[in-house]
């Protein structure tokens, strides 16, 4: 291996970007996602409203095996370097007769926030949805206290389409929720390597 290449695990992954892959949920992965959505400064941008417990989240984990490719696809964001999960993110409410899905994103290891993964992975489902399962539009929704989310979308290509007015409520506030999109000519109007561009 060459200085600066980067060790990638077996199989290669079929949706990553730069220093990120997706893959499909696991078991084994409970225990992260628990730990994760149990800690307060995780879910502060997140509809979480109590804690989780691992019995709920078997549960969840039975039903989102059932959805998987049907109405919505859960993806565990892994480091490429070391091969370890930092968080999960997924395109849910699939509408694939007009071409539609949300976006989520949880960056879970807090030691890992503000690296850009969150936008890596964002560019690696964006490929996904739109080079993959044909999409014209992914759209996501940022709550107000969410200021650097908001501009990560924008730098992502993400344009505000307008606002819910205090759509979501947590601590005690109600919160307005922004909507924001990509739409398939956007996407492809990127400047950036695709997934399936970078090299095995």
């Amino acid at each position: 291996m060459t200085n600066g290449e980067r060790a990638v695990p077996h199989p290669t992954p079929i949706l990553r970007a730069e220093r990120i892959y997706l893959r499909p949920a696991e078991r084994s992965d409970l225990a992260h996602f628990v730990r994760w959505l149990n800690d307060a400064e995780v879910t502060r941008q997140l509809a979480v409203r109590s804690p989780i417990s691992q019995a709920m989240e078997d549960k969840w984990f039975e039903r989102l095996v059932e959805k998987q490719g049907g109405e919505q696809y859960h993806f565990v964001i892994c480091l490429i370097d070391g091969d370890r999960p930092i968080g999960a993110t997924d395109l849910r409410e699939l509408d694939l007769e007009n071409g539609n899905a949300g976006f989520g994103i949880v960056i879970g290891e807090k030691s890992e926030w503000n690296k850009g993964y969150g936008t890596e992975t964002l560019q690696a489902i964006c490929d996904f949805g739109f080079g993959q399962l044909r999409l014209e539009r992914i759209w996501l929704e940022v709550y107000a206290p969410n200021k650097a989310g908001h501009r990560a979308y924008q730098k992502a290509g993400f344009t505000e389409e307008g606002a819910f007015r205090h759509a979501h409520f947590a601590d005690g506030q109600h919160l307005d929720a922004t909507v924001m999109s990509l739409l398939r000519d956007e996407w492809l109007a990127l400047p950036r390597t695709k997934s399936w561009e970078y090299p095995f």
